[in-house]
């Protein structure tokens, strides 16, 4: 359907159910007759006027502040977005399997039976606008004979980048019309809610997704993260290995497989955590749907994470101010935790730290007070991250979805074992990355993470030098000069006899190791 006429129809449903709505809200009778008295009534009424200036002023700094905060901070809304459209997942009906045949078919760009020796056509998983089918391979694939193969509904995907048009030409001539639309930025808010919509959908970002999350936890006998077969991989669709697995809520069916939930639940919390601080990637709508455990003999009791569409990433600075600063909370060290949202920048520098520090602590020693069993380091990561609010400050977005992905780990571990110490497994694993980024394996890292530079700033050190001189002898230095040029001798002297020395003792202790030998 042409984008134009799409958008025509669409603003006609509006008008119509809008229409519609009020027809219904009529008496039966007179329906009519109330509509006409209705409008008259409106229109003859003195006070309705001032009534509508009255409430907008009301209404319009909620609704400006609301759509500047979306513009703004749009990763804020995007769990609920994700939120609302899994909860119509249930609303799509899948294709029927002859639709099914066709739909994988044009996707594979060939026959079905060239691929596979077998195809469940009625797929098991309908979401939105996408479905999941069981498969056997023709020809095993990195030793894998049975995949799962997740297809986007085109016709769907097409109707849905209709409608997002649609959002965005609405928002372009509002912006045109309206002087706040402008400076909301209404388009720019548009664009990132289109662009967070589509990547749902991309297929390709997906098992790009999954491939690098399989790297992450390689070798780990916690997780199980199923292997993408990059062969059968398309715009609309993405085959991966199939793994046999029941959903982490399911405590009947994990109670049935002999499935200990009390490490379960712990293995949760770990890998979250990990995901999320360690390798700065992770999931940005982890719920229970989300959470799967492997029931085959091999691997039973591992954790399947699934639906990788949706990842966030956090950056090096993100990552070790999360690390070190929840260290410092678990530690009750305030004033080392407000020192750091200075130099990150969380809070405007007129912020004195010791006010700071006051609402820090304010807000996290009633959870030192309560309960073991009742602790929640979710709650309190909150506090470490919303604190700064009170000063006109705010954390990255990234860090906030972080946050929620923890808590929403928390919520479930916690329903599988009430009993899990959730809060000092988070403490010791963030303990570890943080013991890590400060011992010898950070340092090289770090040092790594430098060499690239060193290596092309080393070779300029001579021709700086160099010119450092020329611009001292330029501004009349001389005595300076002369004498940097007798330190610099000296110090190519002894470079030079220590270098001598250095091959005359391993030429010694080669001679000497060789005579040994014989």
């Amino acid at each position: 359907m042409p984008p134009l006429f799409r958008r025509l129809l669409l603003l006609f449903h509006a008008l119509r159910y809008g229409a519609r709505l009020i027809w219904l809200a009529a008496p039966p009778e007179h329906k009519l007759h109330w509509m006409i008295e209705l409008i008259g009534r409106v229109h003859a009424s003195g006070r309705s006027g001032e009534q509508l200036q009255g409430l907008l002023p009301a209404l319009g700094p909620l609704a400006s502040r609301f759509a500047q905060t979306l513009a703004g901070r749009p990763e804020l809304a995007s769990a609920t977005l994700h939120d609302a459209l899994d909860a119509i997942d249930h609303m799509e009906a899948p294709l029927s399997p002859e639709d099914s045949a066709l739909a994988l078919t044009r996707a594979f760009g060939r026959p079905l039976a060239e691929l596979f020796s077998a195809v469940d056509l009625v797929p098991v998983r309908s979401g939105f606008a996408e479905q999941t089918h069981f498969a056997r391979l023709a020809v095993p694939i990195k030793g894998h004979h049975e995949v799962a193969v997740k297809l986007v509904r085109a016709q769907q995907l097409q109707q849905i980048g209709d409608e997002l048009a649609l959002l965005r030409w609405v928002a372009r001539w509002l912006e045109k019309l309206s002087r706040v639309a402008r400076r909301l930025q209404l388009r720019a808010l548009a664009q990132t809610f289109t662009d967070d919509i589509l990547r749902r959908f991309d297929l390709r970002a997906e098992a790009a997704n999954l491939s690098q999350t399989g790297h992450h936890f390689d070798g780990d006998k916690r997780v199980l993260v199923p292997d993408v077969i990059w062969e059968l991989c398309t715009d609309h669709t993405l085959t991966m290995q199939r793994i046999n697995t029941l959903p982490a809520s399911d405590l009947p069916g994990l109670h049935a497989h002999g499935i200990k939930l009390a490490p379960l639940a712990a293995h949760i919390v770990e890998v979250v955590t990990e995901q999320a601080f360690e390798h700065g990637f992770f999931h940005a709508t982890l719920d229970a749907r989300r959470v799967r455990v492997s029931i085959e003999p091999d691997t039973l009791g591992r954790l399947v994470l699934a639906e990788f569409s949706i990842m966030a990433t956090l950056s090096s600075g993100e990552r070790e101010f999360f690390v070190h600063g929840a260290t410092a909370l678990f530690d009750q060290d305030y004033g080392r935790l407000a020192d750091m949202h200075r130099e990150a920048g969380h809070v405007p520098p007129d912020t004195r730290t010791e006010t700071l520090e006051a609402e820090l602590r304010t807000r996290a020693e009633a959870h030192f007070a309560a309960a073991p069993e009742a602790r929640s380091a979710g709650s309190l990561f909150h506090h470490l991250l919303h604190g700064v609010q009170p000063f006109d400050g705010h954390v990255p977005g990234q860090l906030a979805t972080a946050q929620r992905s923890f808590q929403q780990a928390e919520m479930l571990a916690r329903a599988l074992h009430p009993g899990v110490d959730t809060w000092n497994i988070a403490r010791g694993v963030l303990a570890d990355i943080a013991r890590r980024d400060l011992g010898h394996r950070g340092w090289l890292k770090r040092l790594s993470q430098e060499l690239p530079h060193l290596a092309h700033m080393l070779p300029r050190v001579p021709q700086l030098a160099v010119r450092y001189l020329q611009q001292h002898e330029r501004t009349g230095a001389p005595q300076h000069d002369a004498q940097l040029l007798a330190d610099l001798a000296r110090e190519y002297r002894r470079t030079r006899w220590l270098v001598w020395a250095c091959v005359v003792c391993g030429g010694v202790l080669g001679a000497g190791m060789t005579l040994l030998a014989w």
